[in-house]
Formats: C-alpha cells, structure tokens, sequence
C-alpha cells in the first residue's frame, strides 16, 4: 500500500511534481488524459502544461497510407520504424526538459521514454536495440511520477477503432500490455485503472497528485535559473551521447 505521507508515490512535504507522464498501451487514453490533467490544474493554479512526447509511427503510418502501404512498418521496415521512433521521440524529450527548465512549469508528458522501451519489447526488437536506446536516453532524468494507464486490450482496441483512423490487433495490444508491465521501472509507475469513463479515469488521475498548495511550488525564476544550468549541461551531453547511439543504430537498422 501507499504510505499514508505519500500521494501517488510524493512525499506530501515535498515541492509539487514539475513533471507528470502518463503512459500506456494504444487506446489507453495517454493524450486525452494528459490535456485534461494539464487543464485540471492550470485551473487550480500550477503552471501546468501539456507535453507531447510522441515517436512519430501515426504520423509515418499516414504516410505509408498515401503510398498504398497499410501501416508504417510495411512502408520503412520493422527496424528501421523503431530506430525513427527512438530517435523522434528522444528529440521531443529534449525540447520537452528544456522548456520545462527555462519557463519553470509543470509538464504534463504525454508518453515518456518507457513508452520506447516497452515499444521495442511489443515489437520484438532484439535486446541489444533496447539497450542502446537506454544510452540513448539515460540522461533524461526519471518523471516526478509516472501514471500508467491500464487498460484491458479489448477496451483499448475498441477505443481505437472508434476514433476511426487506424487500427491495432488485439494480440499486439496484450504484448504491448505485457511489456510495459515487464518494465525494470514498473514498480516506480502509479498504476491507474483506464478501464473507466473520461472523467473516472481523470478524477483518479488527479486523485493520484498531491493537493496543490502554493508553498509547494519553487519561487519560479529562482527554479528556473538553477534548472537552466543544469539543463543546458543535460541538453549538449545528452546531444552528443544521443546523435552518437541512435546514429549508429540507425546504420544498423538498414
């Protein structure tokens, strides 16, 4: 059980998490529910913004769509497909941490690099791939929290098919499931029941964050000038030690 001086895994004394991911399967509710969290609590007044941290494989599956292709995979290959993912989505991260650090708010992450990890393994990637990309992405340092969004395979398939523009097998979805469940990190992630409504899931998403309170957030310029340093450390070294893995995977890939 969660400690009673702990919400969602944060000390109730401590300052109020400047960076929330929510991840989960395809159909769980990641991007709906991040908009929603950032906007619950710019309303309460945290300097809560949402942040998109996607790979890329919808926007690269819509291409293969014009050139006849079902899905991007048909159109680029298995692994090359996962190396474009690691790569698009380390670059978003990047400018993800940045902006948090000059401008001091709390980013509401939609998906994080466990959502790569968990990709790799869904997609049967061999283990050296996941290892690379966790060089890759070692730098970026661990989510204040991290919510999973659980939801069961067949629901998450449903919501799917409802939005109308894509597709995913259901056996896909179990091992997708799986492997973020299999996770080294899983026993850090909050795990939130996605089976609900919009507004059960966001009510317990929220219920999952400690109350805002003023004293908890950090004097914002004082914040964001000791993050910045930081940050610019983080962002060259992180740069050279990411172009340098996910190049040479990318070599590999073809």
């Amino acid at each position: 059980m969660t400690p009673l001086s702990t919400v969602g895994g944060v000390p109730l004394n401590s300052p109020f998490p400047r960076s929330v991911a929510l991840i989960g399967i395809d159909g769980s509710g990641k991007t709906t529910q991040a908009h929603r969290l950032a906007e619950t609590l710019a309303a309460e007044g945290v300097r809560a913004v949402y942040r998109r941290n996607a790979g890329g494989r919808h926007f690269v599956g819509r291409i293969a769509a014009w050139f006849g292709r079902p899905d991007a995979e048909a159109l680029v290959g298995r692994r090359a497909m996962l190396v474009i993912e690691s790569v698009l989505r380390w670059g978003a991260l990047v400018r993800t941490l940045l902006r948090r650090a000059v401008t001091g708010e709390t980013a509401v992450m939609d998906r994080y690099a466990y959502c790569q990890y968990a990709s790799m393994r869904s997609h049967r990637a061999k283990p050296v791939a996941e290892r690379r990309a966790r060089l890759a992405y070692r730098l970026f340092p661990a989510p204040d929290v991290t919510l999973l969004l659980a939801v069961s395979p067949v629901v998450a398939q449903a919501r799917i098919d409802a939005r109308g523009y894509d597709h995913e097998e259901l056996d896909y979805l179990e091992r997708a499931d799986a492997a973020y469940r299999s996770l080294p990190e899983f026993g850090s992630f909050v795990v939130i029941d996605a089976n609900g409504t919009p507004d059960e899931v966001a009510a317990a998403l929220r219920a999952a964050l400690p109350a805002w309170e003023p004293s908890l957030i950090p004097h914002p310029r004082a914040s964001a000038l000791l993050a910045g340093s930081r940050s610019t450390v983080l962002a060259f070294g992180s740069l050279l030690a990411g172009v340098a893995v996910l190049g040479y995977q990318l070599l590999e890939s073809f």
